[in-house]
């Protein structure tokens, strides 16, 4: 009996063992992974810092204005003033579009008179 008890202990530690080895591994390409996926994030930040700091230097206002007065002839952009906007007030907005009544439903009954009798 005390043989058979070694055997089943020595073979549950060694599926354990097995197991555990396994688990190693996958754990490891598992962080292995998620460090892959840091250096792409970081990546990606760095390249979308960039992209914003070109945006910001192609931007410049001074920039700008020289390139209007550059293509002033062909775009006829002229700078902004106050005068040129104006009050939400001022906007013509369209009255809202009301459905169609298709199938009406009668929600109060025929209509009558004090004496119950049917009004035309």
């Amino acid at each position: 009996m005390r043989p058979l008890l070694y055997l089943v202990t020595f073979a549950a530690v060694m599926a354990l063992a097995f197991w555990a080895y396994r688990e190693n591994y996958a754990t490891q390409e598992s962080l292995r992974e998620v460090r892959n996926l840091q250096s792409e994030i970081a990546d990606l930040r760095e390249a979308l810092a960039l992209q914003r700091a070109e945006w910001a230097y192609l931007n410049r206002p001074d920039r700008l204005r020289e390139l209007v007065s550059i293509n002033f002839d062909r775009l006829k952009l002229l700078p902004l003033e106050p005068g040129q906007f104006g009050n939400v007030a001022q906007v013509a907005l369209p009255a809202p579009k009301l459905p169609l009544i298709l199938d009406p439903v009668d929600v109060m009954g025929p209509m009558t008179d004090d004496n119950g009798e049917s009004l035309p």
